[in-house]
């Protein structure tokens, strides 16, 4: 039916793994300050960030219409399952929904979810063409989904430490997705790494915030910050994998292994925060 087919289609627009993830890593952002009390504010923050996120998703898709035709033609808009005008309102919706929750738990909230709301509508229609600057927009508002769960606990400082990993995790990752959009973003003549400079440009790019990021996960243990569990955890379940990303970046760029990669690095992100719930717990 077909009520039935757009269905799929707007929950393929919210990229349910990526909405999985944001509500986690909300609530590890409340976790890691010790406390998940109020647990009812926690709620509305997870739900609150994970609606916004999934609205960045939607827009993005309405944005990227003619890239996804070349590069992903089953997303929900090329494969005819969602218009744009139903993705546009759908993520209005959305949204309005993320920020109206924020209203539960303070000014703080409200001003935050309002400003990632803005920066993932500018990053679609704007800041994605261009060189970085959309890479690191969408690395600071994964980053500031930890921070949104310290701040429903009023305990935001001690959330920064997984914020700085997600934010480099993101950066790199998003790197190779533009490598991996190379293709149609050439198309659109968008001035991404990759297209202005070259993939080599892309690979040196990813190295280098992958190899920051592996010495800043040890620190936390060094510090005494995070258990021995952590450490082991991330040393054999995250480091060896974007040791391994690294690599693998080198040496193939053709699309189906970078989308493999990009699919590798979101699994890895759920094995970063079980390490740092464990270690939380040691």
């Amino acid at each position: 039916m077909a009520w039935r087919r757009t269905l799929s289609g707007l929950i393929a627009l919210t990229r349910p793994v990526n909405a999985l993830i944001s509500f986690l890593s909300i609530g590890m952002g409340a976790l890691v300050t010790g406390t998940l009390e109020p647990g009812s504010k926690v709620l509305l923050a997870a739900f609150s960030g994970t609606l916004v996120g999934s609205a960045g998703n939607a827009i993005n898709d309405y944005c990227d219409v003619e890239i996804d035709r070349i590069n992903k033609p089953r997303r929900p808009i090329p494969s005819g399952r969602v218009s744009r005008e139903q993705a546009l309102y759908f993520a209005m919706a959305l949204f309005a929904s993320g920020v109206g929750l924020a209203v539960g738990i303070g000014l703080e909230a409200i001003l935050l979810a309002v400003g990632a709301s803005l920066l993932l509508v500018a990053y679609s229609f704007w800041l994605k063409r261009t060189v970085l600057w959309g890479n690191l927009t969408v690395s600071t508002v994964t980053a500031a989904a930890f921070v949104y769960g310290g701040m429903a606990v009023g305990r935001i400082r001690a959330a920064l430490i997984p914020a700085g990993f997600a934010f480099l995790f993101h950066l790199g990752r998003e790197i190779v997705k533009d490598v991996e959009d190379l293709r149609g973003d050439s198309h659109v003549r968008a001035r991404t790494l990759p297209v202005l400079f070259g993939v080599r440009a892309a690979q040196w790019g990813v190295t280098l915030v992958f190899a920051l990021l592996i010495v800043a996960t040890s620190l936390p243990y060094l510090y005494g910050i995070y258990s021995q569990r952590y450490f082991w955890i991330v040393l054999f379940g995250v480091d060896t994998v974007l040791l391994y990303c690294i690599i693998a970046f080198w040496r193939d760029v053709r699309p189906k292994r970078l989308a493999f990669m990009s699919n590798l690095l979101k699994a890895d992100m759920l094995v970063g925060l079980l390490a740092i719930y464990l270690g939380r717990q040691g």
